[in-house]
């Protein structure tokens, strides 16, 4: 990454937006960017959240900015706000990065996922990343910069139990690798970071959803995969406690992203996610099958 075609250059002030930085990896990567010399940008949906953020960053490097990317209105409040002191009117040099970093997860078995939860985890991770780039293309392209698409190991590979969330970052994947080579000749690069398993709040949020999904569902479906299904929670979490991979080592790819001289299309955080990313190109779908359900089961 040192070499002479990929050398590094500081924050040096440049604007960066960063969604979901409330809590979990966002909120680490938009302080580690702060830290690094750029002015972030940091999307929240609750105002005390912002607060908190502005408070902890390096000399008021960080202005919280509410945004719900499922929400049309909020998203085009925020590029507006955003374009008010990053763009042309300001003589400014438009928005160096975007960092398209919210999203939930939904875990549970198919049979068991309720339309609605589908929509909600397609409109959240895909649906709404993709309105929030749109609307900030301008000021990207202005600053001929960057965008960073945040999906996960899930994004190569398919498990049981998370169909819902890896049809998300299996879509994202395809979005980013479209953006990549639409945008290109605009001079803005997109990359894809993919994390594997690290300890954040999601998994307490990830156990919430999936419980009220079973919960949900016929009686008589959920007695299909009931015990299977708190068995791969309780692996699921044990994981992610147990992975050597931290918040601070996603927000180093993503600053590394940001400020390489060419970066790549993209970068895979952890041994897991690097592992996962291996066998599913190389292992026939029926290999690939027993090992999933021996991890699974």
């Amino acid at each position: 990454m040192n070499g002479r075609r990929r050398r590094a250059t500081p924050g040096h002030g440049r604007a960066v937006l960063v969604t979901g930085a409330s809590s979990g990896l966002g909120r680490v990567c938009a302080l580690r960017l702060a830290a690094g010399g750029f002015h972030v940008f940091a999307g929240v949906r609750q105002e005390t959240d912002g607060d908190r953020l502005a408070q902890a960053a390096a000399r008021g490097r960080l202005t919280p900015v509410r945004v719900d990317v499922t929400d049309e209105k909020s998203v085009a409040a925020a590029a507006e706000r955003i374009g008010e002191e990053t763009g042309e009117g300001t003589g400014g040099r438009g928005l160096w990065g975007l960092v398209n970093n919210a999203g939930i997860c939904v875990s549970a078995p198919l049979e068991c996922v309720p339309p609605a939860q589908l929509r909600r985890q397609l409109d959240t991770n895909v649906v709404g990343q993709l309105a929030v780039t749109q609307a900030l293309l301008p000021l990207l392209r202005r600053a001929r910069g960057r965008v960073v698409n945040v999906t996960s190991g899930l994004g190569s590979v398919a498990i049981p139990f998370l169909g819902a969330y890896a049809s998300a970052q299996f879509a994202k994947e395809a979005l980013t690798d479209v953006l990549r080579r639409e945008l290109r000749p605009h001079g803005v690069a997109v990359t894809v970071v993919q994390p594997g398993a690290i300890m954040t709040p999601i998994w307490g949020k990830v156990s919430d959803v999936a419980r009220d999904a079973m919960a949900g569902a016929p009686g008589q479906v959920a007695a299909l995969y009931r015990d299977k299904f708190e068995q791969f929670l309780a692996y699921n979490e044990r994981q992610a406690e147990e992975s050597p991979t931290r918040p601070e080592d996603f927000a180093r790819v993503v600053g590394h992203v940001l400020t390489v001289r060419r970066p790549k299309a993209r970068y895979r955080v952890g041994a897991d996610a690097r592992r996962v990313s291996v066998l599913a190109r190389v292992l026939p779908d029926a290999a690939l099958d027993r090992y999933l359900r021996s991890i699974t089961e």
